[in-house]
């Protein structure tokens, strides 16, 4: 079947699953294989469970006499096709954002205020690969005004692939640091990778970038595009649109920002840790873009409350928790312990998990963690994971999983304690959570 006769059955069943277990009525089934499945072997079930048609690419599970079976080259292929011709058929202004760390909760500070003026679509959770972006698109409609796009990567090359299908009139890189370094192969790879927004965004006439003054590996590859400054104020020079700074985290981060010279203005928010400042200056900025009232922006960042373990406080019958165990790599890993070391609280406890996707360069981080950790301000350090095996600083504690410090705090409570939780999501440190 040819795309636009697709685009048509999709335009009667805008709904799209690609799961087998969740197939809602008048649904189109897109059957993806992975590592240990093939979703070709679904189909049918998936006919009968509700879906209105499916779409394979094996002819082994074809069936002539049933016309609600479309045999396609590739389903993934199709899938991201189906989606980027969706996006063209409905002309909507996307903001693409990438990054190594914060763009998660930057898409969602972005979304939330510029829901104070339009109707917005953006990325649930963290579906920013190549099959949640396509899936996002796809849930465009024509009443929608803007959509914000969020593009993981791996991998070289990922983030052009993924700019190709959403084709951005609008970009943001939050910043550029260690992370997935086995796949990019060194920090220059990621700063490659991170710019293939921007070398999309170049081919676009009247693109507009969002840029954070004070990232100098942001700066020395957005040579000749439109950017928008936002960052900390200068002492000398030209202020960039939007400038800020902290005024308090403890906990939670306060902050001011100022535009063109106007007054300050003073946001309380629920988010914990400096180092979002520059995620909530990306979110005035962009705001201030598309004309959003500055008190509403001030309102919508100060309901915005985080979830999925992302810069978290909950404070249990025991103690005071920081969870931030979705993700973890050299550069937030260090922004969260400077953080956590300057809050005004104690006693403090940190619970590390380990890093992945580091390869040749794994042991040497883990061990700048454990030296950072060995410092002066923090009263107990409790390191997780075979990476910190070898770099076990003399105060601290080794457990190679979580459950073994679940068991550990089932035989010694804690109490009293501030904690901070960082990990990579792999290591399940969101587990140890009820025992504190």
């Amino acid at each position: 079947m040819d795309l636009v006769s697709l685009y048509e059955i999709f335009r009667s069943h805008p709904q799209v699953t690609t799961d087998s277990r969740h197939c809602p009525e008048g649904s189109l089934f897109f059957a993806l294989k992975g590592a240990s499945f093939d979703g070709n072997a679904f189909a049918k079930s998936a006919l009968e469970q509700g879906c209105a048609y499916a779409v394979i690419d094996n002819p082994a599970y074809a069936d002539a006499a049933d016309g609600r079976l479309i045999l396609v080259d590739d389903v993934l292929s199709t899938l991201q096709q189906l989606a980027n011709y969706h996006r063209r058929q409905l002309g909507t202004r996307i903001i693409g954002i990438t990054g190594t760390n914060g763009k998660t909760t930057t898409k969602e500070l972005i979304a939330h205020v510029l829901m104070q003026r339009f109707r917005v679509l953006y990325t649930q959770g963290n579906l920013n690969n190549q099959i949640g972006v396509p899936l996002t698109l796809l849930r465009l409609t024509a009443d929608d005004e803007l959509a914000v796009v969020e593009m993981g990567a791996n991998h070289p090359g990922d983030i052009r692939e993924l700019v190709n299908i959403v084709e951005p009139d609008y970009g943001i890189i939050t910043n550029v640091g260690k992370a997935h370094l086995q796949g990019f192969g060194s920090f220059e790879g990621v700063i490659r990778t991170k710019g293939e927004l921007y070398d999309f965004l170049r081919t676009r006439p009247q693109s507009v970038i969002f840029l954070h003054n004070d990232n100098p590996y942001l700066a020395r590859i957005a040579d000749g595009l439109e950017a928008v400054r936002y960052g900390r104020p200068q002492t000398d020079g030209q202020q960039p649109a939007v400038c800020g700074e902290v005024v308090e985290c403890s906990p939670f981060l306060h902050f001011r920002w100022q535009s063109g010279g106007e007054e300050w203005h003073h946001v309380a928010t629920h988010l914990i840790g400096a180092y979002n400042v520059d995620n909530l200056l990306a979110a005035v900025t962009i705001g201030r873009y598309f004309g959003v009232p500055s008190d509403r922006i001030d309102a919508a960042l100060e309901a915005y409350v985080p979830s999925n373990n992302r810069s978290q406080l909950e404070q249990t019958a025991h103690n005071h928790l920081i969870i931030d165990a979705y993700n973890a790599n050299p550069t937030s890993m260090a922004a969260a312990l400077d953080n956590f070391r300057q809050m005004t609280v104690s006693p403090k406890m940190v619970i590390l998990g380990a890093m992945k996707e580091l390869g040749e360069y794994s042991a040497r981080e883990h061990r700048a963690v454990a030296e950072a950790v060995s410092a002066d301000g923090f009263d107990r350090v409790w390191l997780v994971g075979e990476e910190f095996a070898d770099a076990v600083p003399p105060k601290a504690r080794f457990f190679r999983t979580a459950d073994e410090v679940i068991e550990a705090l089932k035989q010694e409570p804690l109490s009293g304690y501030y904690v901070l939780i960082k990990g990579s999501n792999s290591m399940k440190l969101a587990s140890v959570v009820p025992y504190l």
